[in-house]
């Protein structure tokens, strides 16, 4: 009896560890709206780290205004991008996780 168990769970385990969808290796296709949202949200922690940096002293009035200044118009472009493809209707995740 103790073998039939021990059978049943080995196959059981082997069957959980090696089903397809659970492949480490298989990676999603990712769409451009996929991209760019990964993107904005790098540049907003961008953005929140600069300001913390700012606030701790570590960057000059006239360097941070630069940095941020060129944070936000990349965000602005990034946005205008996706809000371009979620019209057109490639709103993205059009591929299992």
């Amino acid at each position: 009896m103790g073998t039939i168990a021990g059978l049943v769970l080995t196959v059981a385990l082997f069957a959980f560890i090696f089903w397809p969808e659970r492949n480490p290796f298989f990676q999603a296709d990712k769409t451009r709206v996929d991209y760019l949202r990964e993107r904005k949200d790098v540049i907003y922690d961008n953005l929140r780290d600069l300001n913390f940096e700012y606030l701790a002293g570590k960057y000059p009035e006239q360097d941070y205004a630069d940095q941020r200044a060129s944070l936000e118009d990349e965000a602005a472009g990034v946005i205008a991008e996706m809000e371009t493809l979620e019209q057109r209707g490639m709103s993205g995740r059009s591929s299992r996780v």
